[in-house]
């Protein structure tokens, strides 16, 4: 099915992004649902395609756009979801290591929205789109942590613009080799497609987008049977795509078991060898999102929820701690 959609840039909107102005005119999509729009030549201004989200507009420009529904039949699946808290508007989920958010790229399967479908049905918000009900914003696969979910469009659409403004307080709980310098500040770069690897993100670029973790460290761990690894704190002031992962890979202290922004770590020489082993299986970033804090819908009061290390980060700060002198 094919909706269609046009309007006249206003003089409000004079100057602005355009996707930003079409959000403003249509409530019911969210902006990354329009920048995908964008990027899929659906959109023109005065007739002519744009593919640049950013690209702004001046007052009398006439936009046109299609949202082309896909008929996506996403399965229901019985999985387990650990609910940290959950009310008529929303619900915080503490999404494992290794389960995707949302189904795409082919797998359509075994995703945090196949649960969510089996346990809500219908009774998630739309605003991303009919492969994506309830999801608001998203971690990676290999990133553990919360999550909340959107139970209905208002609740999305007011959750969105605390993303949008950077006013959600997000901090990630992180196992990093070396020791990172200064002991607590910020990273403050560019972020943007990886010329050399398209897969991949990176700060050292000259153009993209601004992007800032806040970090200090926790802990030390250092021996004679320990390589110097940091356990860290980060507080993102942007969400951009794996900010925290590039920016420990342009800091050079590598998160462990990052198979894409890591670095593999040959020499340990008398590190203890239960350490070494445990460190060449950990096959996912050492990452976790643990704290989560917004304004709530429903009563505009400040809420936060908080997430424990899972059993295999605990593990391996427990041997770290066990082997440091």
């Amino acid at each position: 099915m094919i909706t269609k959609h046009n309007f006249i840039v206003k003089e409000k909107d004079h100057k602005k992004r355009v996707d930003l102005i079409v959000v403003s005119n249509y409530s019911n999509y969210s902006r990354s649902k329009i920048n995908k729009i964008i990027k899929s030549s659906l959109l023109t201004v005065n007739n002519k395609v744009i593919n640049d989200p950013s690209k702004k507009l001046i007052c009398g420009d006439k936009v046109n756009f299609e949202n082309i529904i896909k008929d996506t039949k996403i399965k229901p699946s019985k999985i387990l979801i650990n609910i940290v808290h959950e009310d008529n508007d929303l619900i915080i989920v503490d999404k494992p290591a290794g389960m995707v958010v949302h189904p795409g790229a082919g797998n359509y399967t075994n995703t945090l929205v196949n649960g969510l479908l089996y346990y809500y049905k219908n009774n998630l918000s739309q605003i991303s789109g009919l492969d994506r009900p309830g999801i608001v914003h998203r971690i990676d696969k290999d990133t553990s942590g919360l999550l909340v979910i959107a139970k209905n469009d208002n609740t999305h659409k007011f959750l969105a613009k605390q993303f949008e403004k950077h006013t959600i307080a997000r901090s990630y709980l992180v196992f990093v080799y070396g020791i990172i310098k200064p002991l607590k500040g910020n990273i403050n770069t560019l972020i943007g497609r990886s010329k050399i690897n398209r897969q991949k993100m990176t700060a050292n670029i000259q153009k993209g987008k601004n992007a800032i973790t806040n970090y200090e460290t926790i802990s030390i761990y250092q021996g004679k049977r320990i390589p110097d690894i940091s356990l860290l704190k980060c507080v993102l002031e942007t969400g951009r795509t794996h900010q925290i992962r590039v920016h420990l890979n342009y800091k050079k202290n590598y998160i462990i078991g990052d198979q894409t922004y890591g670095k593999k770590i040959k020499k340990f020489n008398e590190v203890d060898k239960s350490l070494v082993n445990y460190l060449k299986e950990f096959k996912r970033q050492a990452l976790h999102a643990n704290t989560l804090g917004f304004i709530h819908p429903k009563n505009n009061k400040f809420v936060s929820f908080t997430s424990k290390l899972p059993k295999d980060l605990l593990k391996l700060q427990k041997m770290l701690e066990k082997l440091r002198n």
